[in-house]
């Protein structure tokens, strides 16, 4: 038997199967199999990374990554200031060290910073001492310019996987983070479709994913933040969303009373 026909023997549970494209949250890597947190199986992400969090309360976590920015990122802590909402940004170690001042800023109204690697490789292709410099240097460039540890990283296109996220933990001493709401604003599809996108998918518990370097996420800010508070949500950061896990359902909000009534049908593959 040639080898085509040994091939076509086999039974059906042997062929592969081509898992469906990533939709990325940012800027596409070189070509590579990733899955994003919705494709994840649910144990798995509970075991070793977080994309969102059970509460009992209307309360979610703003992100923002790739920052700091010297022009956005201060125009998005005025956005915050003027509304007390706190947020957690996941920072690249290479702009930390050029713009050190920004996050003194932000800690000092509140923020919290995490680790989003140095200049923004995917992780999983890197060797031992190429994570240590993506991971390391850049909480110690973080702890350099706020006095404070990194307890917590995002792996740049949320390239990752179980064995990676156990490694980080263990070795970096940092909790692996994803995120449940993407409205893909590093497509820049405009500031009304970025706002949409997280006011459509926002639920008690979500990580909200944005990006604090594209003017059109900042412009989108506003409206998305008002929406939300109006909405009954309540902002914390993600550490502080971490400490209210709970087994119980969070009551009903006029976000989630509205989503109720509503039969959604699955996002499509991009």
């Amino acid at each position: 038997m040639t080898s085509v026909s040994r091939l076509l023997a086999l039974p059906a549970t042997f062929l592969l199967t081509i898992a469906p494209p990533l939709s990325l949250a940012e800027t596409a890597p070189p070509a590579m199999a990733l899955q994003t947190p919705e494709q994840l199986p649910a144990q798995t992400a509970e075991r070793t990374s977080i994309n969102s969090v059970h509460v009992d309360q209307p309360v979610i976590a703003m992100t923002f990554d790739d920052g700091p920015s010297a022009v956005l990122t201060p125009r998005l802590l005025d956005i915050l200031k003027q509304r007390n909402i706190k947020v957690t940004f996941f920072v690249l170690g290479q702009l930390v060290q050029e713009h050190p001042e920004v996050l003194q800023r932000a800690v000092a109204e509140g923020h919290e910073i995490a680790n989003h690697s140095w200049d923004h490789k995917a992780l999983n292709k890197l060797t031992e001492g190429g994570l240590r410099h993506e991971l390391a240097d850049t909480s110690a460039e973080i702890t350099k310019a706020t006095g404070k540890p990194v307890t917590m990283m995002r792996p740049p296109y949320g390239a990752t996987n179980p064995r990676l996220n156990r490694a980080i933990e263990k070795e970096y001493g940092m909790k692996v983070i994803l995120w449940s709401v993407d409205p893909l604003d590093w497509k820049r599809p405009g500031p009304q479709v970025v706002s949409q996108r997280i006011l459509k998918e926002t639920q008690p518990g979500a990580i909200i994913l944005s990006h604090d370097i594209h003017p059109g996420t900042i412009e989108a800010m506003p409206a998305t933040f008002d929406a939300l508070l109006a909405k009954g949500y309540k902002f914390v950061t993600v550490s502080e969303l971490l400490a209210m896990e709970s087994k119980q359902p969070a009551p009903a909000t006029k976000a989630t009373e509205s989503k109720s009534a509503t039969v959604r049908t699955p996002p499509k593959q991009s």
